[in-house]
């Protein structure tokens, strides 16, 4: 699925050391769960992670500007009935100048077209303030929070409102 400066991809077994490139560095990893650095043991995950993408239980995406040059991840998983959760979303110095906001739209777009859900869910540590805002910005609504995140929900009819809010920038 393509934007304009960025694609995202699924994963593949050959990502792994990109991965753990991100999720080993101190300046990307900070909100997430830790990860394992050993290449082989992040090839075996993407194996494993491959059944889930066959039953389609969960995506992993590596996020790439059009020139092939990886500059991110995202995940889709813990599908429920109308609704899908998405995070791990990791974005690069390599990244684009839109590549946040393109790659939360092609998330959003496969969601929506591709899996058939009409709303998401998903949760942000309470520290990470720039991403709750950025959310908040696109139109998601807090459900919940515990001690260390907050809980939101968007639906697919405000990601359309964000959208024509940014027509011409994107």
């Amino acid at each position: 699925m393509e934007g304009r400066t960025i694609r995202i991809r699924l994963v593949r077994e050959s990502d792994a050391q990109f991965i753990l490139s991100l999720r080993s560095d101190d300046k990307y990893n900070k909100y997430l769960s830790k990860t394992n650095s050993n290449v082989s043991d992040q090839v075996e995950w993407i194996k494993k992670y491959k059944v889930d993408e066959t039953n389609k239980k969960q995506f992993y995406f590596i996020i790439e500007k059009l020139d092939g040059t990886p500059c991110g991840t995202v995940r889709i998983y813990d599908l429920q009935n109308d609704s899908f959760c998405w995070g791990s979303w990791i974005l690069n110095e390599s990244k684009t100048k839109y590549a946040a906001i393109e790659s939360a739209f092609l998330v959003y777009r496969y969601g929506f077209e591709v899996i058939g859900c009409v709303k998401s869910h998903f949760d942000v540590r309470k520290d990470n303030e720039k991403v709750v805002s950025f959310h908040k910005r696109m139109g998601a609504v807090q459900t919940g929070e515990d001690k260390l995140n907050f809980y939101f929900e968007i639906t697919k009819e405000a990601v359309a409102n964000a959208r024509l809010g940014l027509e011409g920038k994107l």
